[in-house]
């Protein structure tokens, strides 16, 4: 029969559904699902390398002899702008606050058909570099709370332009989800005097059988009540909170970790669209003992409907350890 698992850290009960269960395999993207092919470069597409526009910000670049490699630059239509106080107002039950904040793009490759999970490995270390010197000099507004830095890839994954890009945002709030996994952590730590996250990270290396990959400073891992097939954490072995912390090594680590884990996706599962987060602490918390930074991927192969939205429960028709394995034997070492 059906049984339920928790995720200690969201607190998410999920369901795994036998009777709907289907082998890592089912979940492979038909060949007829497959978007054309792209060019390196569409003359209509503003991220391309030759069509830049001369009057915009560019908030950080890194270039090599052949030109840029990485540009950051301000979303043409931000949820969020720099300009402005941070405000509050309360009336009653009706409150609000100023939309200050930033919302940036991040261009990550010149060529129109670049995916991380065949890119250069440099052309990763850049992006990642890219992500810590905007999350770095964000955190120094005293009008941010949080910095949330995510990519969309694929059309299911709500992407809205085909070019390699992934967004920075940076919020006057700290999201109800990030403040909700901070108080769970927070209890957990009181209770037992220990990070949830490191507790995790242990308990997974330990049993082995949802692990991905291990290197030397990174554990990408399926969780044991994955809301979805494939879904994937990245994990610091050590112990720090704020991801703008990360060192030069660990930074080269994980864009090796983040490379690889989406190749095995892109060759295992041909090419699914995905979205993936890096989940931090809040600016004014830059560390402690309780909170874990890490990357989450979430390959996109189901949809949520009616029953997740009523009930905001999830219901998983893979078994995590069945996905591990999958991804884990699938060989990328002679492809990166």
């Amino acid at each position: 029969m059906s049984h339920l698992r928790q995720n200690v850290i969201t607190k998410d009960w999920v369901i795994f559904a036998t009777e709907r269960s289907k082998r890592p395999h089912e979940f492979v993207r038909s060949h007829d699902d497959l978007p054309p092919e792209l060019p390196s470069y569409k003359h209509s597409c503003p991220f391309c390398k030759g069509n830049e526009n001369p009057s915009e910000t560019e908030y950080f670049r890194v270039e090599d002899e052949r030109g840029w490699r990485v540009r950051i630059i301000p979303n043409k239509y931000p949820a969020l702008s720099p300009i402005g106080d941070r405000i509050r107002h309360s009336e009653g039950i009706h409150r609000s606050i100023t939309g200050v904040g930033y919302h940036e793009v991040l261009i990550e490759h010149p060529d129109h058909n670049a995916t991380i999970a065949l890119m250069d490995i440099s052309d990763v270390i850049n992006i990642l570099r890219a992500y810590r010197q905007r999350y770095n000099a964000i955190s120094e507004d005293k009008r941010i709370e949080s910095i949330i830095i995510f990519k969309n890839h694929g059309e299911s994954a709500g992407t809205s332009l085909e070019h390699p890009h992934s967004q920075i945002t940076a919020t006057p709030v700290v999201p109800s989800q990030i403040r909700y996994r901070m108080v769970e952590a927070t209890s957990y730590f009181d209770d037992m005097g220990e990070c949830l996250f490191c507790y995790t990270l242990r308990d997974e290396l330990k049993a082995k059988e949802r692990i991905v990959l291990e290197t030397e400073h990174f554990v990408t891992f399926i969780p044991y009540a994955a809301l979805s097939p494939f879904h994937l954490w990245v994990f610091p072995r050590k112990h720090v909170s704020c991801f703008g912390d990360i060192t030069d090594t660990e930074l080269l680590d994980l864009a090796y970790s983040l490379k690889t884990v989406l190749a095995k996706l892109y060759y295992g599962l041909n090419n699914p669209s995905y979205n993936y987060t890096i989940r931090s602490m809040p600016t004014d918390e830059r560390q402690s003992d309780y909170f874990h930074w890490y990357l989450a991927i979430v390959p996109r192969v189901t949809k949520a409907a009616g029953f997740e939205l009523g009930s905001g429960m999830y219901i998983n028709p893979a078994m995590p350890e069945d996905s591990a394995k999958f991804l884990r034997e699938i060989d990328v070492s002679s492809r990166i």
